[in-house]
Formats: C-alpha cells, structure tokens, sequence
C-alpha cells in the first residue's frame, strides 16, 4: 500500500510482548510496568492482524518484544504468520540470550533471519550494560544462528567511555563469519537521553582509518534504514543506523504493532490506532469478514496518515521508547 507521501509501506514490526529478561541501562533499566497477559494481543488475534496486512500488501514482518523469546509459543507463531498468503518474510530481532536453545523450533517453523543486540563482547561491560551475566548464552545463540544458515545481524549501540572503543572488536565479528554488524546511534529519547550520542560518521572515520580500502555496499541487506559498508576479505558487512544525522524517513516502509493492539505509523510520532478494540469487540465471532473489513480500514487509515518523518519531540512515555534502539530491524 502506498502512504500519503508516495512511500511503499509493505513491512509490519510486530512486539509480541513488554517482558525481557535483561536490564540494559538505555531501555529499561529498572524494568517497566508489566501488562496482565490478557492485555496482550493473543497469538491468534496478531494473526488476523497478519492477514490483513498482508491484503494491503505487508510482505515482510519482523517479531519483537521486550524480548519475544521469553513469550511461550514465540517459535509456534513465526510458523503460523509465515503460512499465510502473501507474507514472504518473517524475522526476528532478540537479545540472543535464549536464541541457542531455541534455534531449532525457529529453523522448522521457517524463520528467515535473526538481529541480535549485543553492544560489547566484554563479559564485564555485558553485565554492567544488561544487569546480566549473559554474554557466553549470547555468543552461543550468534553461532547457532550462523550454522543453521539463517541470515543474522548484529545491532551495537556504542556509549562513550564503557564500550565506544570496542567497535573494532564488534566489526571483528564481521571478518570470518557472514554477519552484518550494525551500528545504531543512541536515541535522546527515555534512559537515551542520559547518554551522549557516539555519530556514525565517527565510529565510519575510525574504521576508514584502519581499512582504507572500506567500499560502500549496495546490496540489499535487509528490510530497514541502514547504509552499508564492506571491508576486503571481510564475509560479512558493516552498517550505520543514523537517526540523528541521516534520517531515513523518505525511505520507510513500516509500520509497527504494539503488544497491546496499536498501530504506530511512525515509532517516533505519538499518534497510534487500537486494532485490538476491534478485535475483543467482536469476542467469539473473530476472523468474521466484518471483523476482516474493519481492521483493514483502520489500518489503511494509519498507513495514510504515516507522518512524513520522525519527531522525537513527540514521545514521551516511556514503555513506548524502549524499542527504539532496535529501528534498523
């Protein structure tokens, strides 16, 4: 489907749940208010969901949490979004601390690709970043990921004087192995407004300095915003998320779909529209084609009404900001 600025909005975020079983001090330090689980969307009403986006032309869905690994059935559901008709894609992003265990159910149930959040390969500045001692089930998810053939994506965010200087470790990982590392900026949005923002194009200039012969990559990488860059004899590439500098919001494509049953058109616009209203409205009578024909509208309505770029002055509750460090997707 086409938006009010002529953009092809054919990708949905979907969080299947507020939990996650990290502390990272930018997202959720102190943890957040939780939902009762009947708060939630069920996995059978994000399916209708589904189904509807994809008769508007969403091809591609991303499943995102909190963490959505910790939601049980998380694996079940990826199957169930990846058998309905015009869905091409369905990934995942995750903190990888339970993504080794739980690679084998993703690989039957299809699931396309993987992005993993990981900011440091010091298992000191894991703990002190998540609250957790988690880095070894981390690396365990990453090579799990890597010998099942699914496609994966490292997500850094760098923080000055904790892990800024380990950005050439991060792109390390890059080297023998086909792994995308990406680096996000910090947000000033939430707990990211505590933080100076380390800019992209420095983290670029460090790594030109060392790789001169570091080319820009014009491959597709994925369904998101980052510009990618690839280092000679390197299996994997290296990308930049800029929000700040280089917005990309001439070329967003997405919508997102809280846990709770709200279209965001833009993660950084306070505007958002309820499908799940519709959905416990309808009670037993669900997946009728009223049902069917009502949250098509509505979520036409939000596609049209997608604002022309992200306004960080917009936000200002924090159980929406949480995932704004995952925006490359």
């Amino acid at each position: 489907m086409i938006d009010g600025y002529g953009r092809t909005i054919e990708y949905m975020r979907i969080s299947i749940t507020d939990r996650c079983n990290l502390r990272c001090r930018y997202c959720m330090p102190e943890g957040v208010d939780l939902v009762s689980m009947s708060d939630l969307l069920s996995f059978e009403e994000i399916e209708e969901i589904c189904c509807a986006a994809a008769e508007l032309g969403i091809k591609k869905i991303k499943i995102t949490g909190g963490e959505p690994l910790v939601r049980r059935g998380c694996t079940a559901l990826i199957g169930r979004i990846k058998q309905i008709p015009g869905i091409e894609e369905v990934t995942l992003t995750t903190n990888g601390v339970l993504l080794a265990q739980q690679m084998s159910e993703l690989c039957e149930n299809g699931l396309d690709a993987v992005n993993i959040s990981l900011d440091t390969l010091s298992r000191c500045n894991y703990e002190e970043i998540t609250g957790k001692d988690k880095l070894e089930h981390v690396l365990e998810g990453i090579q799990a990921a890597v010998e099942a053939g699914i496609r994966v994506k490292i997500n850094s965010v760098l923080q000055k004087e904790l892990n800024d200087a380990e950005w050439g470790q991060l792109i390390g990982l890059a080297k023998d192995q086909p792994i995308d590392v990406r680096f996000i900026e910090m947000m000033p949005i939430g707990y990211g407004k505590q933080f100076e923002t380390i800019y992209n194009e420095d983290i670029q200039k460090k790594i030109r300095e060392i790789y001169p012969d570091l080319e820009e990559d014009t491959r597709v990488h994925g369904n998101g915003p980052a510009t990618y860059y690839h280092i000679p004899g390197f299996k994997g590439s290296i990308g930049f998320i800029s929000a700040i500098h280089g917005k990309f919001c001439d070329k967003c494509n997405r919508i997102r779909l809280t846990s709770q049953g709200m279209i965001k058109p833009c993660l950084c616009y306070g505007k958002s529209y309820n499908l799940k209203e519709i959905l416990r409205d309808f009670g037993e009578k669900i997946g009728t084609e009223d049902m069917k024909r009502m949250l098509k509208q509505r979520l036409e309505t939000a596609i049209l009404e997608k604002p022309e770029q992200h306004c960080f002055e917009h936000l200002d509750d924090i159980t929406e900001k949480k995932d704004m460090i995952q925006i490359g997707g």
